[in-house]
């Protein structure tokens, strides 16, 4: 049994109340939660949040109804590993054990079915702790990202012994992105954070990773997803 988690917390202060803002034609967080419905691997679909109208959304779509996420889950500081627990527990009280949790961030709406496909598939292959998309970075701590010494002068943040003078000889390393996450019910529910078990990599294209940061990150992902729109990638909202 596979469980499809939206987080979608009521405040935002880059951009506010983008979770439930329109975005050609629907509300944000209504891209992500089409993919979970529409997906036949999914068993039950859950929303957690602390914002009555969208969890209100949610149930009418045919969410789970686990009542609205708890205060301290819904800080700026509440941690993503904390919420998935709370929205597990919730959850298996109501349908029994899962097999596998599967969690996408409503904020990366250019995310494609192909996507949590591929997550499922790997999960299912490969059956680690947890399954997190990434993409290759633009900026490599070995060659091109910096910091400033105790006098104010650039180093590279990861230096080598023999240096790096080429992006194609630095090892390659990868930005977290929020499309996809499968992971293992059995490490959620033991595991204190991401990290403390077996991760594993699912590498999606860099112009699927954008999230919703900023007013700017907004336009550009309208943008994009005009294009995918247009190219036929996705249909348009009904």
């Amino acid at each position: 049994m596979i469980i499809g988690h939206i987080g979608a917390r009521a405040g935002s202060k880059g951009v506010p109340g983008k979770n439930f803002r329109d975005l050609h034609g629907k509300p944000l967080i209504d891209w992500a939660l089409d993919q979970l419905f529409d997906n036949g691997r999914v068993d039950h679909v859950v929303v957690s949040t602390d914002c009555p109208k969208m969890y209100a959304h949610g149930i009418k779509r045919g969410a789970l109804d686990i009542g609205l996420r708890p205060a301290h889950l819904a800080t700026d500081t509440a941690a993503k590993w904390d919420v998935w627990q709370h929205a597990l527990l919730e959850v298996e009280k109501q349908v029994g054990p899962a097999d596998a949790f599967l969690d996408l961030d409503c904020t990366s709406p250019l995310r494609l079915p192909e996507d949590v496909d591929a997550g499922l598939d790997l999960f299912a292959k490969e059956q680690p702790d947890m399954v997190m998309s990434c993409c290759e970075s633009r900026k490599n701590p070995y060659f091109n990202m910096l910091e400033t010494d105790k006098n104010g002068g650039l180093h590279v943040s990861k230096p080598l012994p023999h240096g790096v003078v080429a992006r194609q000889q630095a090892p390659m390393v990868y930005d977290h992105v929020g499309l996809v996450y499968v992971v293992k019910p059995s490490y959620l529910r033991t595991a204190t954070r991401l990290f403390e078990g077996h991760v594993i990599p699912l590498i999606v294209p860099n112009e699927r990773s954008l999230d919703v940061d900023s007013p700017f990150d907004w336009d550009v992902i309208e943008y994009l997803m005009g294009k995918q729109i247009a190219e036929g990638l996705r249909a348009p909202a009904k």
